[in-house]
C-alpha cells in the first residue's frame, strides 16, 4: 500500500514538474521574442526613443547607455540575467529601475483584475447556470440576448456610460482617479476599492457575456450525462443536482476560457485605465509607447506575458483538483 501511494505522489510530482519546465520554456521563447521584435524596429533604437531631432552627442551617449555597440545576443544575455538576479534597467523616461515602476502600477492593476474577475464569474456562473436550467425558455433567451449585446459593447464604451451614469448624474463615484489603498496618502481600502469598481465592471462585462455562454454550453452537455438522471431518480431537487453534482464536472471548459480571461483582464487595461485616468499598469505602457521608452516597453510586455504563461500553468493544476478523473488518467499514464 505504502509503495503504491508513493509511486502515486512520484508520478504527481512529475506531472507537476513537467509543467514547470514547459512553464520555463515558455518564459523564455516569450523573452526572445519581445527583444527580437523591439531590435528589429527599424532605424537606431537610440534614435527612436530620442527621435529625429537629437544631437549626435545625445545619440551617442544613449548607445553607450543602452549597450548597443555589443552584439545583440550578449546584450539579450545580460538582460535575462538581470531578469534572474532580480535586477532592471533604468527606464529611460523616468530614470528609475523598471522593476519599482513595474511594482508601484501593479498595486491598481492586479487588484482591478481580480476584482473584474470576481465579477465575471459571479455572473457568468449565475447566469449560465440559469439559461441551463430554463433550456429553450424566455429565462434562456433572455440571457443569450443580454450575453449577446455584451460581447458587442466596447469596453471604453460602457466605460463611459458608466461614468456619465454614477458619477456625472448619480454622484456616487468619482469620475477617475485613484487616491491609493494607504489612509496616509488619502486613501484606504474603501476608497480604493470603490475608484476600482467601474472600471472592473466596465471591464467584466464583456468578459462575463463570453463566459456565461460557455458556462451554459457547458452545463448543457453535462446534463444530458447518465450519472444526473441517476441523482435525479434518488430524488435530488433540480437545484441539489445543478450545483452538487452538474457544476463540477462542467467546469473544465469554464476554467479554460476563465484562466485565459483573467490574463486578458490584466493585458487589456491599456484602454480603460486611461479612461479613468488610473495609474495601472496600461497606463504605465500607454505612456512608455508615447515616450519612446522601449526598455520600459520590453520589460512590460515581459511581464504581461508571463502572467499569461503562469495563469496558464494554475490553470493546469487546478484542471485534476476539479475533475479527479482527470488526476487518476495523468497517474494511470505515469506522466
Amino acid at each position: 500500500m505504502c509503495q503504491v501511494a508513493a509511486g502515486v505522489a512520484v508520478r504527481v510530482w512529475w506531472f507537476v514538474c513537467k509543467r514547470l519546465i514547459s512553464l520555463v520554456v515558455t518564459l523564455l521563447v516569450a523573452s526572445a521574442l519581445v527583444f527580437a521584435v523591439l531590435e528589429l524596429l527599424p532605424g537606431n533604437a537610440a534614435q527612436v526613443i530620442l527621435g529625429d531631432s537629437a544631437t549626435p552627442e545625445a545619440l551617442a551617449a544613449l548607445e553607450a547607455k543602452l549597450g548597443l555597440g555589443r552584439p545583440a545576443a550578449s546584450r539579450y544575455l545580460n538582460w535575462v540575467a538581470g531578469l534572474l538576479q532580480g535586477q532592471s534597467a533604468q527606464s529611460i523616461s523616468y530614470d528609475v529601475p523598471t522593476f519599482e515602476l513595474i511594482a508601484q502600477r501593479l498595486q491598481v492593476s492586479l487588484p482591478l483584475a481580480l476584482l473584474a474577475m470576481m465579477l465575471t464569474v459571479l455572473i457568468a456562473l449565475s447566469a449560465g447556470i440559469y439559461a441551463a436550467a430554463r433550456h429553450q425558455k424566455l429565462g434562456d433567451v433572455g440571457v443569450m440576448v443580454a450575453s449577446q449585446v455584451g460581447m458587442a459593447v466596447p469596453s471604453f464604451w460602457l466605460a463611459i456610460l458608466l461614468i456619465l451614469l454614477f458619477a456625472v448624474k448619480l454622484h456616487w463615484v468619482s469620475a477617475g482617479g485613484f487616491g491609493g489603498w494607504s489612509e496616509a496618502d488619502g486613501g484606504g481600502l474603501w476608497p480604493g476599492l470603490k475608484s476600482l469598481l467601474l472600471p472592473a465592471l466596465a471591464l467584466a462585462a464583456v468578459q462575463a457575456a463570453i463566459l456565461a455562454r460557455v458556462t451554459r454550453s457547458a452545463v448543457l452537455d453535462t446534463l444530458r450525462e447518465d450519472f444526473v438522471r441517476t441523482a435525479r431518480a434518488k430524488g435530488l431537487s433540480q437545484r441539489a443536482v445543478l450545483w452538487r453534482h452538474v457544476l463540477r464536472n462542467a467546469l473544465i471548459p469554464v476554467l479554460t476560457v476563465g484562466g485565459l480571461q483573467f490574463a486578458n483582464l490584466i493585458a487589456g487595461t491599456v484602454v480603460v485605465e486611461n479612461v479613468f485616468v488610473l495609474p495601472g499598469i496600461g497606463r504605465l505602457v500607454f505612456q512608455a509607447i508615447a515616450n519612446r521608452d522601449l526598455v520600459l516597453v520590453r520589460d512590460v510586455v515581459l511581464l504581461l506575458a508571463g502572467l499569461v504563461v503562469v495563469v496558464n500553468f494554475v490553470v493546469d493544476l487546478l484542471y485534476a483538483v476539479v475533475d479527479p478523473r482527470l488526476a487518476h488518467a495523468v497517474v494511470g499514464r505515469g506522466q
